[in-house]
């Protein structure tokens, strides 16, 4: 019996832990990408160097006025971690295998341009770029670019990552 157990320990010890898939690595990427950066912007807001918090994205539905406080903001940076994901994922789909810093500069570039100019009618409380302040406009850009080099960079790191295991793997075998 002692002996058996001996055994199983020592198998225990020696199993190796299953790497993390890449599309887990993505959606990880993603909810932390969006929540970190979205706390910053929060941060952002309460210093006054933009005129928006992150719960803008709350404005559109009647859920009451405290969507408006620190409530609301603080269940805005989570909503905004999970649509992070599926922004992390389209990065995925189309550039994953991009190695330069400046897929994701574009990359959150292009998402300020959605947010701010496409998605522009959806939030009732956000302003026409003509309109906002001009630090307004600097913050949140510096924001969107540095949100998408984190998206981008560590996406296409992970997929790099994996693709010289892979490759090292077929070569020993």
């Amino acid at each position: 019996m002692e002996q058996t157990k001996d055994n199983h320990h020592q198998l225990e010890q020696n199993k190796r832990e299953q790497p993390m898939s890449l599309l887990m690595k993505v959606m990880i990427t993603g909810f932390v990408g969006g929540v970190f950066w979205s706390s910053l912007g929060y941060l952002a807001y309460f210093f006054h160097f933009t005129e928006l918090s992150p719960n803008m994205i709350l404005h559109p539905w009647a859920l009451g006025d405290w969507k408006y406080g620190k409530l609301g903001n603080y269940i805005a940076i989570f909503l905004i971690g999970l649509i992070s994901i599926l922004v992390a994922f389209i990065y995925y789909a189309f550039f994953k295998q991009m190695k330069s810093m400046w897929a994701g500069i574009f990359y959150g570039v292009a998402l300020w341009f959605i947010v701010f100019y496409v998605l522009n009618p959806i939030f009732p409380n956000l302003q026409p770029v003509s309109e906002l302040e001009r630090n307004t406009i600097v913050t949140t850009i510096c924001l969107y670019i540095l949100y998408g080099v984190f998206i981008g960079y560590s996406i296409s790191f992970e997929a790099q990552e994996m693709n010289r295991q892979t490759k090292m793997q077929a070569t020993n075998e």
